[in-house]
């Protein structure tokens, strides 16, 4: 349960792991001097309004607002995000189409300049590149993706390879990162199809280190305890408790973060032996340092559900959805209460249909609402 789906785990997290803002780094006071108007956007992301990002995108071009050629493709970025959120992937695809190819001259800083003194290299933002490979497997072209996605983890290798060597810290961070995102990106799609030995020599090519991404580690114990390696799944889980216990968790999660993934992995443990008791205590912690912890909410009402009580397992979905929808307001979630609902109420379907009503009012624009099932 811990293991979330690949469309959820791509689109969860690009606008802080992969970067929008790469093209000048550290060269301004706040982020509109980066970029016109910039900040709006990534309000607007944070809020999943799309829609608004589009008309955004759409009224700075219009009106030639972009002066710059990095802003361009900052603001052909969003827009591309917005359309693949909304479904809209021949748009999406339409929008990517207009770009030369991302090593053009016309990408780069040097062929201006009178924009970008002294400075060289690709101006593309890596998230355009990312979308790039994501886009056809929307369109039920699989292996094509998956081929982007390769090209697209050798060329990482390639510039964290180059940063190495002149060991310049921040970029090393940074494209180490983006290695851990891309390996990621690529075992859920191979996940998603149950190509678990594929998924295992992915992720351990990754972990050969001394002080792995503590994220990776315990996806690979996901897929140990998903081929019934229980006991491999227990080293892997107590492999990333030692990094916390060890202090290695900053260049990765911070503090909170880092304890609850242990507790969440506990809690699967004890989820697999059937006990339950356990498992909601251990979620329980999770929830009272962090009380937007989804994974973990999700995972307690699951669990009361299995001890067959459904009124407070009800309670927590409920309780969270009130708290904090912004995170809470996820297909899984909603998905699970309304299985719980069928189960619980006579009249479940009154009940579902007051419940997509409230997310027909606060829900963000890429919210699927037939998973209400009403």
């Amino acid at each position: 349960m811990d293991r979330e789906s690949h469309e959820e785990q791509t689109l969860a997290s690009n606008l802080q792991a992969l970067s929008f803002l790469d093209p000048l780094t550290n060269r301004f006071n706040s982020l509109n001097d980066l970029c016109y108007e910039i900040s709006s956007l990534q309000d607007l992301a944070s809020r999943g309004s799309w829609r608004s990002i589009m008309d955004k995108v759409s009224r700075a071009r219009k009106l030639s607002l972009l002066q710059k050629p990095h802003e361009h493709l900052i603001y052909l970025s969003y827009n591309v995000l917005a359309l693949m959120k909304l479904r809209k992937f021949g748009d999406a695809v339409e929008e990517l189409d207009s770009l030369e190819d991302f090593e053009s001259s016309q990408y780069k800083y040097e062929s201006y300049p009178d924009h970008y003194p002294n400075r060289s290299g690709s101006m593309v933002p890596f998230v355009l590149r990312w979308l790039h490979a994501e886009i056809p497997d929307r369109l039920g072209k699989r292996q094509e993706t998956l081929d982007r996605l390769y090209t697209l983890l050798d060329f990482i290798r390639t510039k964290l390879k180059e940063r190495e060597s002149k060991s310049i810290d921040f970029c090393i961070k940074r494209w180490k990162k983006r290695e851990a995102f891309m390996v990621n990106s690529i075992s859920s799609h191979h996940l998603s199809h149950k190509e678990f030995g594929v998924c295992l020599t992915l992720l351990l090519s990754l972990l050969d280190v001394d002080s792995p991404d503590p994220v990776l580690l315990s996806k690979l114990g996901y897929i140990q305890m998903q081929l019934g390696d229980l006991e491999g799944s227990k080293a892997s889980f107590n492999r990333v408790e030692n990094l916390m216990t060890q202090g290695n968790s900053g260049e990765f999660l911070d503090e909170v973060e880092f304890k609850n993934l242990v507790s969440r992995n506990k809690a699967l443990i004890y989820l697999v032996g059937k006990d339950y008791i356990s498992a909601v205590r251990e979620y329980d912690e999770c929830i009272e340092k962090d009380p937007s912890d989804v994974v973990a909410i999700n995972n307690k009402a699951m669990c009361l559900m299995y001890s067959r009580d459904l009124s407070d397992s009800i309670k927590v979905l409920e309780s969270a959805l009130e708290r904090v929808p912004t995170v809470a307001l996820n297909e899984t979630l909603v998905v699970n209460l309304c299985s719980m609902y069928e189960l619980a109420y006579v009249n479940q379907a009154d009940t579902k249909k007051t419940l997509s009503n409230w997310i027909a009012r606060v829900a963000p624009d890429d919210f699927d609402s037939s998973c209400t099932r009403v």
